[in-house]
Formats: structure tokens, C-alpha cells, sequence
């Protein structure tokens, strides 16, 4: 049975193996973990011992198959719970995250498919992260980054990259919610900032670092996927 650091580690290298298409160098571990690259490397030796990993000194990590279906596990957990937190107490999408990363060690089998059930089989959490099946598998959204659209394009947003209170708290002042139609109005040359309108309703400037961490789809998209 796998610590709940061993399952954070897990967790984080298929995170930063997704955002960057390949194997995990120990310093991008030791930066998201706020540890010394030191630290990182015995933990890396012990999930190499357990073969959850591919693991050679200044070579980077991947996850194995068995590594990548126990990190899988463990998301799928924290995404129903943050869904539950959301949905059944009230809490805010800015609050969630800290007491999901608590909650997400309960290894129960039983109590994560009840409560799966009791929430309705839900397939996104409260940021728009698709949670993974049972059989953990993990849809592809294709979505495309706010930064990366068209000036004059309306698009849908549909989930953020950054789950950070401050960024939540700074989406909830500009009224950027999940599901709002987002038009490009105009792209600034100098910094890439963005002015947008917010569905028929006021208009913001955005800046890069914000827009990167904004998923977009088309509106056509998600209409004909509705």
C-alpha cells in the first residue's frame, strides 16, 4: 500500500507529464513540491523499487502502467469529492481543492462508488476537470487555451488550468464562471491581454498569464454536444 506522499507524487507526475507531453524532470517535481530536488530523488527511488515508475538519475520520469492507473485512482477520488463538497455543502470552487487533497487518500472502493452514485454519476468536477471512469480511463476534452483564440471569436469556457484560491477569487470578481460565453474583442500586440466580453453583459480586460489558464471550446461545439 502506497503513503499518501507516495500517492501525491503519483498524482503530480501524471499532472506534469499531461501539461508537458513527456517524462518529468526531478526539479519540476521539486518545484511543484516546494522540496529539495534531494528529497524528490529518494522518493523517486523508493516508487522506482515499487515500480510506479520509470526512474534513471538526469533522465526524467514516467509513470508505469501500474503507477498511472493508482495516480488515476487518486484523481478520480479527489475530483468526486470536490464535486460533493461543491454540490451537497455548499462550499465555494475556491475552497475545495485543500480539503479534497485530504479526503482523496480514503481508499474505501465501496465509499468512492456510493459516492459517485449519490452524486449522479458526475463527469466533470467543479473546475472542469473530467473525471476519470471507474476503469480509469480519462477523456480528451481537446480544448484550446483562451490565449490561443481569435480575435472576434465567441467560445464557451469550459475549465481552468489553475486552481489556486487567488485565481478563483479573481475569476469570481470578473465574472468568469464555468459555462459563460466569451467573445475576443480585442488582443493587445504588446502583452497578448485580452478585452473580452462576458456572455451579451460587461467587457474585461484579461490578462496572458489569466488566459492561459482558461479552457475554451467553441460555442458551436458545445451546443452540438448538448
Amino acid at each position: 500500500m502506497q503513503s499518501f506522499t507516495e500517492e501525491n507524487y503519483l498524482k503530480m507526475i501524471y499532472s506534469l507529464a499531461n501539461r508537458r507531453q513527456g517524462e518529468v524532470s526531478t526539479n519540476a517535481l521539486a518545484e511543484m513540491t516546494s522540496t529539495k530536488a534531494a528529497s524528490v530523488t529518494d522518493m523517486l527511488r523508493k516508487l522506482a523499487d515499487k515500480q510506479l515508475i520509470h526512474y534513471k538519475k538526469y533522465q526524467g520520469v514516467r509513470l508505469t502502467e501500474e503507477g498511472e492507473r493508482l495516480a488515476l485512482q487518486v484523481i478520480r477520488r479527489h475530483r468526486l469529492w470536490e464535486v460533493f463538497l461543491v454540490q451537497k455543502l455548499g462550499f465555494g470552487w475556491d475552497e475545495v481543492h485543500d480539503i479534497a487533497e485530504e479526503l482523496e487518500h480514503i481508499r474505501s472502493e465501496d465509499l468512492v462508488a456510493r459516492l459517485d452514485t449519490y452524486l449522479g454519476c458526475p463527469q466533470f468536477d467543479p473546475h472542469g476537470d473530467p473525471i476519470p471512469t471507474p476503469a480509469g480511463q480519462m477523456p480528451e476534452m481537446g480544448y484550446r487555451k483562451l490565449s490561443e483564440v481569435a480575435m472576434g471569436e465567441d467560445v464557451c469556457l469550459m475549465a481552468v488550468l489553475e486552481h489556486s484560491t487567488e485565481f478563483l477569487k479573481h475569476l469570481d470578481h470578473s465574472n468568469l464562471t464555468l459555462g459563460c460565453s466569451i467573445t475576443v474583442n480585442e488582443i493587445n500586440t504588446f502583452d497578448k491581454s485580452v478585452l473580452v466580453q462576458i456572455g451579451t453583459g460587461r467587457t474585461v480586460f484579461i490578462s496572458h498569464e489569466v488566459a492561459k489558464n482558461l479552457l475554451v471550446d467553441s460555442r458551436q461545439s458545445v451546443v452540438a454536444s448538448h
